[in-house]
């Protein structure tokens, strides 16, 4: 067992508070520890993996319903669609915009159907100046669906993050092939790219004061809409036709010939 004391450097006259404490921190480092050293080795690693069973093995469209859901407790609005439907639902999302920002690379194909003023952000815009624009339309790196997160990247589908915080209305864009289950498999995708700028979202800005009363849009977008592009879905098996029904054709009985009369026969035998 290790000697342990507790003895503090003796303040002398005339020494400052700063040479006090890197006294003290200098004293501390000199006692041996009351504990042993743990290696990395003895760390457990039992802990979720980017590759752990779960992950891998849930059905793609079990995760995309758990994301549904954990948005749709943040009070955020998912609509759910497939990539010939997605630019009608993302004009019908913005309908009531008069103007859009977009990052410069958005997909021209999203915008199609979109009847708000587009302005395109090349970085030079304000603050204040986005604060005037009524909406704002990027797309998204990754999707967590147990935690109901949305990861932006800074680059030209995920846009700056000014303009994901500053305008009031934000509609993000997210394929199914972005969506994954935890939160380790997300951090593997955004280790592609460790300098990037990431910006996370669960759900709509939102916080509370002391006596609890929500308060909406005070950290970012009041209200957050979620386009969901799932994939197109498997036509219906062709059901094989029915075999068409054919009638017996009747027996014709040529000419003078008796047909033998069941009925008689059975009454004999049960009369004998």
């Amino acid at each position: 067992m290790n000697e342990w004391t507790d003895t503090r450097p003796t303040r002398t006259p005339g020494m400052s508070a700063k040479d006090e404490i890197l006294a003290r921190v200098r004293s501390a480092l000199a006692v041996p520890r009351r504990d042993a050293v743990t290696d990395a080795a003895d760390v457990p690693r039992d802990y979720q993996r980017a590759d752990d069973k779960q992950e891998l093995r849930t059905a793609p469209e079990k995760v995309r319903g758990v994301l549904v859901q954990r948005l749709e407790d943040y009070t955020a609005t998912v609509h759910r669609t497939t990539a010939a439907a997605a630019p009608a639902v993302i004009g019908d999302v913005l309908g009531d915009a008069r103007t859009v920002v977009v990052p410069s690379g958005l997909p021209s194909s999203w915008l199609g159907d979109v009847a708000a003023t587009l302005v395109v952000d090349d970085g030079t815009a304000s603050a204040r100046e986005l604060d005037g624009i009524d909406a704002v339309l990027t797309g998204c790196h990754t999707a967590i669906a147990l935690t109901g997160t949305l990861v932006l990247r800074g680059d030209d589908i995920g846009g700056r993050r000014a303009i994901s915080l500053v305008p009031d209305h934000h509609v993000v864009v997210v394929d199914s092939s972005q969506v994954v289950l935890g939160v380790p498999k997300a951090i593997e995708r955004m280790a592609e790219d460790p300098t990037a700028a990431w910006t996370m979202i669960s759900g709509p800005s939102a916080t509370s004061d002391i006596e609890l009363d929500r308060v909406e849009g005070v950290h970012g977008p009041r209200r957050l809409d979620v386009v969901l592009i799932e994939p197109e879905p498997e036509p219906a098996p062709e059901e094989p036709a029915a075999a068409p029904r054919t009638t017996p054709r009747p027996t014709r009985t040529p000419a003078g010939t008796r047909t033998p009369d069941r009925t008689s026969d059975r009454t004999q035998e049960k009369s004998a």
